[in-house]
């Protein structure tokens, strides 16, 4: 049981992570030490598990999809992205400079610790490096869409942001907002709109099926290059979750709000109003000692 509640809480970690934009829930995987189980657990549900299950082997399948670990991961997902999608909103809406600068300190420590990963660094790991960064980079400096809200959308955005979340760095919200989905979902969400929730959900269970062997096959075959372009991606990520931000265009929403589209990170000085600097710094600090610690806690727990 005590094992099961760690790995709850590790995985309401993750879903607190996915539902802010530009943070990743695959980053905390990562420095909580669950990253690659949690890849081979995905990668598990294949023919032979759906045989399994229509056999009614429970115990065989139970072991083959290692469900003491992946349903209370699973859980601690579902929990937080359920009963913090609304404050999320609230602190997005209502304190980002203090929100955003959390998570880029919780970012910063984050890629070190990734990057510790990396055995042996050569040009290659360099190269990876680079070529994450500006991938990531780009990313962040794309113009969200104003996509249909239909639910055939709603599925391809489910595959697409699902792969994002197990992504460290890639953020899936992120891909959502860029989709033109996010808000769209996390009102489903709030509002428990079954049929939205049913239809994204399929989508992210074939995505993340699909995704996870690719994943694992990179990690087993190009473990050290998997690793450093994973670190580019999220040091390119910064640029999202800077918390000092001026607002280039902005669209109007289906309920008629004004909101930003385009944004540029500009430095503390430059931006208009409160900056709110001491605060930033402060959960910067606590962000990037919050990840030391959580690493820290887990490599005591592996021993």
């Amino acid at each position: 049981m005590k094992e099961k509640l760690f790995i709850f809480l590790k995985g309401v970690a993750m879903g607190a992570a996915d539902v802010v934009p530009g943070v990743s829930g695959g980053t905390v995987a990562f420095i909580t030490g669950i990253y690659e189980r949690l890849l081979n657990a995905i990668s598990a549900v294949d023919l032979d598990a759906i045989k399994l299950l229509f056999q009614f082997k429970i115990k065989e399948l139970w072991e083959k999809l290692d469900l003491n670990f992946l349903l209370p991961l699973l859980i601690g997902i579902g929990t937080a992205v359920f009963s913090l999608a609304k404050l999320m909103k609230y602190l997005l809406a209502n304190e980002p400079i203090g929100l955003w600068s959390f998570f880029f300190g919780l970012i910063i420590a984050s890629t070190l610790l990734v990057s510790k990963q990396v055995k042996a660094w050569n040009i290659s790991s360099i190269v990876a490096v680079i070529i994450g960064a500006i991938f990531s980079y780009y990313i962040t400096i794309a113009t969200p869409s104003q996509a249909p809200e239909g639910l055939i959308y709603v599925f391809g955005a489910g595959m697409i942001a699902i792969c994002a979340m197990i992504l460290p760095g890639i953020s899936g919200s992120f891909m959502l907002l860029l989709m033109g989905q996010y808000n769209h979902i996390l009102e489903a969400i709030s509002s428990f709109k079954l049929d939205v929730i049913a239809v994204f959900g399929a989508g992210a269970v074939i995505g993340i099926t699909a995704f996870s062997r690719v994943l694992t096959f990179l990690l087993n075959r190009y473990h050290d290059f998997t690793i450093a372009l994973l670190s580019g991606v999220m040091i390119g990520s910064l640029n999202k979750v800077w918390p000092w931000k001026k607002v280039l265009e902005t669209y109007t929403d289906r309920h008629g709000a004004v909101k930003p589209l385009v944004e540029k990170s500009i430095l503390p000085q430059h931006f208009e109003g409160d900056n709110q600097l001491v605060l930033a710094i402060v959960l910067a600090i606590v962000g990037f000692f919050l990840v030391w610690g959580i690493e820290r806690f887990a490599t005591k727990e592996e021993q």
